[in-house]
C-alpha cells in the first residue's frame, strides 16, 4: 500500500483537506499513486512559528536527550524498512534492493549524529592575563530550512534533519514533490520517537513560493539545499540578501581517470554499476571517463559489455538492476544530450534510446571519442550515459578533468602510488575515490568545491552549518 501523503506541522500530520494537491505517479508505469497536499502561506507561517517556539526549549536540551531521540528514530526506520523502501520504489523508480539500502544507510546516518551530537565541544583558550578566563562555545544557529531532492528522497534529507536536530536547531524541510512518501515516513519515525512538536516540520508545494517565503522570514537563520547548481545559486543569492548562512550540496560531473596500469576489468565493472545506479540520477555518478591510450580499447570493450548486461525494469521486479528516470523532462534532457554528442562526432557504442513508452526508461548508454565541445562534456547528464575519451599524459587528463565548473566527486584507477598522489593533489574536487568508491558513509564529509557547493554533510564537519561560535572572556 502506498502511504497517505501529508504535511507535518507542529507535531500534527496535516492531510490535504481543501488544499491544492499534486499527483504522485510511478515513473515506471505512470500509475497515479496518490495526491500530495501543497502547503498554503498560512501553513508555512505556522511551521515557522512552531519551529520558533520549539527552538526556545530545544536549544537548551541535553545532548543526551537529543541522542536518545535520534537513536530511537534510527531503530524505527530499521523496523519499517520494507514499507518505506516499497514507497521509494513506487514513487522514485529505483530497484527495491537499492531502496532498502537507502533506508538502512539513512538509519546509520541518524545513529552517527546521535553519537556525534554528544561531542559538540568548545575550548578554553589560554589568556594573556592570568586573571582572565577565555572560552569558546558552539551554539545552535536557530530555526533552519532545508530543501531535499528526489533522487535519494530519504538519504539526502535525513542528513540535514539529523544534523539540525542533533545540533539543537529546529527545522522546516521542503521535501521532493516527485518522491514524497519517504519524507512523510521519516516525519512519522521522528514523531513516534518522541521528538517534541515544532522541532521538525515538513512541507510540500510550489518550490519557488516556498523557498522565498521561508528564506525571507526573519525567524530563519540557516538554509540547507541539495539539488541543481542553478537553483542552488538562486537560493544562495536570496539567502545572501538576508545574511543567512548556507550549506549547498549541488551538482557534479564526475571525472574518471583510468591509467595504463589499472585493473581494467575491475574498473569497468565497478563503473558500470555506478553509472546505472539510480538510472544515473546521482550527483556523484561517473560521467566523463578518461582512459589512457594503452588500455583504451580494452577498457571500452569491457565497459560496454558490462553496461549492456544491466537489467532494466520496474523496481519491484527482483531481477531489475536499473529502473526508470524520474519523469519525462529528465528523459528528454538525457536524449537531447546524447543526440548532441553523436552529432558532434561521438560514437554511440550502446544504448541511446527510450526503452518503453509506458514509463520513463532510457537504455544505459556509452558514447566514445566525445569531443570537448559537446554539451555532455560540459553539462551534468544526470542519467545512465557515460562519455569515454582517450588521453596520453597525466597532465592532459587533469586539465580536462578540471575544465568544468563542477568539483564534487572523482574516481582514479591506477596501481601506482606516485600517480595516485599526483592526481589526488591535482583534482579540483571535494572527494577523490582511488580504485574503489567509498563515499557517503556517515563518518565521512560529503561535499564539493567550485560550483558544486559550499560546506559538507557527514563526518565531524556535519554540524558546522548548524552551529555558531561564541567567544566569552571574563575577568
Amino acid at each position: 500500500m502506498y502511504p497517505t501523503l501529508t504535511l507535518y506541522i507542529d507535531g500534527h500530520f496535516v492531510e490535504a483537506g481543501d488544499r491544492q494537491t499534486l499527483p504522485v505517479t510511478d515513473p515506471a508505469t505512470l500509475e497515479r499513486l496518490g495526491d500530495l497536499p501543497c502547503a498554503t502561506a498560512q501553513d508555512l507561517d505556522a511551521a515557522v512559528a512552531a519551529a520558533e517556539r520549539a527552538f526556545a526549549q530545544w536549544r537548551h536540551s541535553s545532548p543526551m536527550d537529543r541522542s536518545a531521540v535520534l537513536r530511537k528514530t534510527a531503530e524505527l526506520l530499521r523496523s519499517r524498512v520494507e514499507a518505506i523502501a516499497h514507497g521509494i520504489t513506487r514513487d522514485n523508480g529505483k530497484p527495491l534492493a537499492d531502496a532498502r539500502a537507502e533506508v538502512l544507510n539513512s538509519a546509520e546516518h541518524v545513529e552517527w549524529h546521535a553519537e556525534e551530537c554528544r561531542r559538540i565541544y568548545g575550548r578554553v583558550v589560554p589568556a594573556r592575563d592570568p586573571r582572565v578566563r577565555q572560552i569558546v562555545v558552539r551554539e545552535p544557529v536557530g530555526v533552519c530550512v532545508a530543501f531535499s531532492p528526489w533522487n535519494f528522497p530519504l538519504g539526502q534529507a535525513i542528513k540535514k534533519v539529523s544534523a539540525a536536530i542533533g545540533a539543537g536547531c529546529t527545522l522546516i524541510l521542503k521535501g521532493p514533490e516527485e518522491s514524497p512518501s519517504a519524507i512523510v515516513e521519516m516525519a512519522r519515525a521522528f514523531h513516534d520517537a518522541g521528538l517534541p512538536p515544532g522541532v521538525f516540520n515538513v512541507v510540500f508545494g510550489q518550490p519557488a513560493e516556498i523557498s522565498r517565503r521561508l528564506i525571507e522570514s526573519p525567524v530563519v537563520r540557516q538554509v540547507s539545499f541539495t539539488g541543481s547548481v542553478p537553483v542552488g545559486k538562486q537560493l544562495a543569492a536570496l539567502a545572501g540578501q538576508h545574511m543567512k548562512r548556507v550549506c549547498m550540496e549541488l551538482g557534479g560531473h564526475s571525472p574518471v581517470l583510468v591509467f595504463d596500469d589499472a585493473d581494467v576489468d575491475a574498473a569497468a565493472s565497478l563503473l558500470a554499476r555506478m553509472k546505472t545506479r539510480n538510472a544515473g540520477q546521482v550527483c556523484v555518478s561517473p560521467s566523463r571517463v578518461f582512459v589512457q591510450a594503452g588500455v583504451y580499447e580494452r577498457f571500452v570493450a569491457r565497459f560496454v559489455e558490462a553496461i549492456g548486461a544491466v537489467q532494466v525494469g520496474h523496481g519491484l521486479d527482483p531481477a531489475t538492476q536499473m529502473g526508470p528516470l524520474i519523469h519525462e523532462r529528465r528523459l528528454q534532457a538525457v536524449r537531447e544530450l546524447v543526440d548532441d554528442a553523436t552529432r558532434a562526432g561521438g560514437r554511440l557504442l550502446t544504448g541511446g534510446a527510450r526503452l518503453d513508452e509506458a514509463g520513463h526508461f532510457f537504455s544505459p548508454t556509452v558514447i566514445a571519442d566525445v569531443p570537448e565541445h559537446a554539451r555532455i562534456m560540459r553539462e551534468e547528464p544526470f542519467g545512465p550515459v557515460a562519455s569515454v575519451v582517450k588521453f596520453e599524459r597525466t597532465e592532459q587528463a587533469l586539465q580536462v578533468a578540471n575544465s568544468v565548473p563542477y568539483g564534487l566527486a572523482s574516481y582514479v584507477f591506477t596501481e601506482s602510488h606516485k600517480t595516485a598522489t599526483q592526481v589526488m593533489n591535482g583534482l579540483e574536487v571535494g572527494m577523490v575515490n582511488i580504485n574503489h568508491s567509498g563515499m557517503a558513509h556517515p563518518e565521512l564529509p560529503f561535499g564539493g568545491v567550485k560550483d558544486s557547493g559550499i560546506g559538507s554533510e557527514g563526518g565531524t564537519e556535519t554540524f558546522d552549518g548548524f552551529l555558531v561560535t561564541k567567544m566569552v572572556t571574563q575577568i
